[in-house]
């Protein structure tokens, strides 16, 4: 059974900074892509980062210069760095991985139970 926690959501002000973590653990394989999206009322799930095995990165238009993803694979472990917070940031953040748990399974995708970030003006 694979789990993904994620950690280090809350509430912050316009202009400051927060680090979610997610922490994937059970039976895995290979650790593939990882990265993270999130949620606001009333609005449909979108990417905000994701990040390859090999530390090649993508992000949403409305985060780039912002967040910065980051992993470390031997802690099977993935970060979002984020800073310059706006209120429209405020949203569930869910962690997503692509995980292998055998050899003789393709690669599914796991998501964590989400934290909650919010930004005050």
């Amino acid at each position: 059974q694979v789990q993904l926690v994620e950690s280090g959501g809350g509430l912050v002000q316009a202009g400051g900074s927060l680090r979610l973590s997610c922490a994937a653990s059970g039976s895995i394989w290979s650790l593939n892509a990882m990265g993270w999206y999130r949620q606001a009322p009333g609005k449909e799930r979108e990417l905000v980062a994701t990040i390859t095995s090999g530390d090649s990165m993508n992000y949403g238009d409305s985060v780039k210069g912002r967040f910065t993803i980051s992993r470390d694979n031997a802690k099977k472990m993935a970060f979002l760095q984020m800073n310059s917070l706006k209120p429209e940031d405020t949203a569930v953040y869910y962690c997503n991985a692509r995980i292998r748990i055998s050899t003789w399974r393709g690669v599914d995708d796991y998501w964590g139970q989400g934290t909650q970030v919010t930004v005050s003006s």
